[in-house]
């Protein structure tokens, strides 16, 4: 079912925090890594590296990185191996965050996660502790521009997408868990260029916060993400455009 996406000012605010972070190709690296680790070398026949590839030539990634993250994580060439780990908390006015981290060391992650939490009115949470209120999927994105918006919505349901939002300038596709790059290569197959293509945390259950504690939760959200090891925060909050600020 189509509506309005809640997405759109994450999104801008992402596109700003990844203009500004020093550590996007420390992230970018790791998601090929692991994607790599997980489907194989080969873009052709493993769409969550070909979509994190993509990512890395759009972040301007020099193609000799990109290659050698590719190897470390097929096992070609040594390197650290990295393990998935996430984390649960609660942020200010009662938000609840999940963290997904890639880590080669579980203690320090865990230290500087719990640290970011403390220091910026949250807590970290045991597992399960707000992981109810949300629901895992798959999750992509396809731009509007100079396209039907009907006619895109029945190609994605088509494709076997659950569900679909929009904002008027991208359209948001949600699968199931293990449907997500099956739903990708139909889409691709058939002409589509798609922009995210990632499993997320959706809200199911959604904290209304004021003003203040949004800026507090966005704040947050800054810390953690500075975190080379956070390689995504989910938060079940609409952030109000306002609050994103201008800088």
């Amino acid at each position: 079912m189509a509506g309005h996406s809640k997405w759109k000012n994450i999104r801008l605010r992402k596109g700003k925090q990844d203009a500004i972070r020093g550590n996007l190709f420390t992230k970018l690296s790791r998601e090929i890594i692991v994607a790599a680790r997980m489907g194989g070398g080969d873009p052709a026949m493993n769409a969550r590296l070909r979509v994190g590839v993509e990512k890395a030539r759009e972040a301007s990634m020099p193609v000799e990185n990109i290659k050698r993250a590719i190897a470390r994580g097929t096992g070609e060439v040594d390197g650290v191996t990295y393990e998935e780990i996430v984390y649960e908390g609660k942020g200010p006015g009662g938000a609840g965050l999940i963290l997904e981290c890639y880590s080669e060391n579980r203690n320090r992650t865990v230290a500087e996660v719990r640290h970011a939490f403390t220091k910026h009115g949250g807590a970290m949470g045991e597992n399960g502790s707000v992981g109810w209120q949300f629901v895992r999927q798959g999750h992509l994105t396809l731009d509007l521009t100079g396209r039907d918006e009907d006619e895109l919505t029945m190609a994605v349901l088509d494709a076997g997408a659950e569900d679909v939002e929009s904002d008027g300038d991208t359209l948001t596709v949600y699968t199931g868990m293990g449907d997500l790059y099956k739903v990708a290569g139909e889409l691709e197959k058939a002409g589509h260029k798609l922009g995210d293509v990632e499993l997320v945390y959706r809200p199911t259950n959604k904290a209304d916060l004021s003003a203040d504690d949004q800026a507090k939760l966005l704040r947050l959200m800054d810390a953690l993400e500075e975190l080379d090891d956070v390689q995504r925060v989910h938060v079940n909050v609409d952030i109000d455009a306002d609050a994103l600020g201008d800088d």
